[in-house]
């Protein structure tokens, strides 16, 4: 028998289930772009906890190297709806998100996987220009922007196409927060393995060329939440830092030799590869 050209496809039917799932919430509607990522899913779990009526875009195949299923996305989101679909794909925006559903505000913490030009481009400018603008024709107000604080100086394409889409953003018209973290947590910690198997910690220049306020992903989560109604956080570019002192590179490791209980061996990596 022939299929009908309006029966619901296989995709419809997991979004249909998903929608359902994430239905239980109440009060503001909010887009969210990234929110399988380690910072996405804190910031998800910050606004339902809220209140938040959290809609998620997500690829049918998402996190590190497509691993996530479509259920395991499910789960991993609890308390929001999962839309499964391409943000790069102005089309499937534009009818399947904007088209069905309403929203307040976007939050994104979407970011491109590598960074190479072609995914930086497509993902930190193009995906969110294309959100931007159907944002405005849907009459949505606020967007609240995960940045990076090296777009400051920027050399890499992934950070042209950031600033780039900040510029965007600030001339839309729409309220925003556009938040630049100076570390994060998780970006410190690559070196524990290393260490820990005898290996040195690897130092650019001295070590002291630069230091950081590294945050974690529940506070940036929770301050990402308060730039949707705290007005001291908005129409506002916003370096944030953690608590406590800045670090340096050659401070960090030399805490980690301290809770390892091990002496301090050191490699120095021509800061040059920096640039």
């Amino acid at each position: 028998m022939d299929r009908s050209e309006n029966a619901p496809t296989e995709q419809d039917l997991d979004n249909k289930v998903a929608s359902e799932i994430g239905s239980s919430s109440t009060g503001p509607r909010i887009l969210m772009l990234g929110g399988t990522g380690t910072i996405g899913r804190a910031t998800v779990a910050a606004l339902v906890a809220r209140g938040y009526k959290v809609v998620c875009i997500v690829r049918a195949k998402a996190g590190s190297g497509g691993k996530l299923t479509q259920e395991k996305t499910t789960r991993l989101l609890k308390g929001a709806e999962v839309i499964f679909g391409d943000v790069s794909d102005q089309s499937f925006l534009a009818e399947q998100v904007f088209q069905t559903h309403s929203f307040d505000a976007v939050v994104s913490c979407l970011a491109s996987r590598t960074g190479e030009p072609k995914d930086a481009w497509a993902i930190d400018y193009q995906a969110h220009a294309d959100v931007l603008s159907l944002s405005k024709e849907a009459g949505v107000k606020q967007m609240v922007l995960l940045s990076a604080i090296c777009v400051q100086k920027p050399r890499l394409v992934f950070q042209h196409a950031k600033l780039k889409f900040e510029k965007e953003l600030i001339a839309s018209g729409l309220t925003y927060s556009i938040v630049r973290p100076t570390a994060y947590f998780k970006s410190l910690v690559g070196q524990v393995e290393r260490v820990k198997k005898g290996k040195p910690f690897l130092l650019f220049g001295d070590g002291t060329l630069t230091a950081c306020k590294p945050i974690s992903d529940g506070d940036l989560a929770t301050y990402m939440a308060d730039c949707l109604t705290k007005e001291t956080l908005q129409n506002k570019i916003l370096p944030i830092g953690g608590p406590g002192p800045a670090i340096t590179l050659l401070d960090q490791g030399e805490f980690l030799f301290r809770t390892l209980g091990r002496e301090p061996r050191f490699k120095s990596v021509p800061a040059s590869l920096l640039s």
